[in-house]
């Protein structure tokens, strides 16, 4: 039967998308970075999920304004990068599960999620940054993709708790696929950050960090912080971290933190690794690391 192997929470900042790109992710500027990413890669290679689901928000490449859905699945068996207005970023076109996906829509359909099925989408840095952050820039994804975009960018965005009990769904789906499959989910957006406004350039690393600290070890608590809080704090972006809930859902109320990275600023972000495994059945080896921010 399939399985939730582990869960990755990572922002989605496109200028690391775009360094990794131009080959300018060199010097003082992204040394911490580089190196603070590269236990994700290690432990994906040590876990080899075949599928990575992804939650993500689209940044108005794949949708717009004109129809707005709170949760969308892609069933598609193949998603193209998108054209953010610069061209497509040169990375691998992302394979489809489109059984998977399926039994996923039906499964959350099923237990009440009001998901759109969307059967042809172009995926924007939201999920192709993720991507370029655990796997760095192979010829060919490494695994199968399924993309669930979250609307966090018109509000009323969807609660946290509806988003941490989407991940309990998800869990159950997965689990209820015949084929034997590894799946690794990802929440992505955040940490803190504002792009407009008086407030353009805000980062809370304190708040940030606190978060994190709530979402690994007091999920229940973590779920109940409100959007007004979320904006205050965080940000106006800063909201997109609910789609961190939806990855930790899906895991156990106990989880193990194997490992955290947090660096600001990343552009005018704060960005935020973590690598989450149920401590019932830890996957990789070795104590929890946490990177402190500088």
């Amino acid at each position: 039967m399939g399985k939730i192997v582990g869960g990755i929470g990572t922002s989605h900042i496109p200028s690391i998308g775009a360094a990794m790109d131009n080959g300018t992710m060199v010097g003082e500027y992204w040394q911490r970075f580089v190196n603070g990413i590269q236990p994700v890669r290690d432990w994906m290679e040590e876990v080899k999920p075949d599928v990575c689901l992804i939650v993500y928000n689209d940044h108005a490449s794949a949708f717009s304004l004109e129809s707005i859905a709170t949760f969308s699945i892609g069933v598609a068996p193949q998603f193209n990068p998108a054209d953010e207005g610069y061209g497509p970023r040169q990375v691998p076109v992302c394979e489809g599960n489109s059984e998977l996906a399926w039994h996923i829509a039906e499964s959350l359909i099923l237990d009440e999620f009001d998901m759109t099925i969307v059967n042809e989408m172009d995926v924007d840095h939201g999920l192709t940054v993720p991507l370029s952050v655990v796997y760095g820039r192979p010829k060919a994804w490494p695994c199968q993709v399924i993309p669930l975009a979250v609307n966090v960018v018109q509000y009323p965005q969807p609660t946290g708790n509806r988003c941490y009990n989407l991940g309990k769904a998800i869990r159950k789906a997965v689990e209820s696929f015949p084929a034997e499959t590894k799946v690794a989910i990802f929440g992505t957006g955040g940490l803190s950050h504002q792009l407009q406004g008086e407030r353009a350039g805000l980062i809370n690393v304190e708040y940030d960090c606190n978060w994190l600290d709530l979402m690994v070890n007091e999920p229940e608590a973590a779920k109940k912080v409100s959007h007004t809080e979320y904006l205050r704090e965080t940000g106006s972006e800063g909201i997109e971290a609910i789609m961190w809930l939806v990855m930790r859902g899906a895991l156990d109320d106990k989880v193990d933190e194997v490992y955290r990275f947090t660096h600001a600023p990343v552009s005018n972000s704060h960005y935020g690794l973590t690598i989450l495994e149920n401590a019932s059945d830890r996957v990789t080896e070795g104590a929890m690391s946490k990177e402190p921010n500088i």
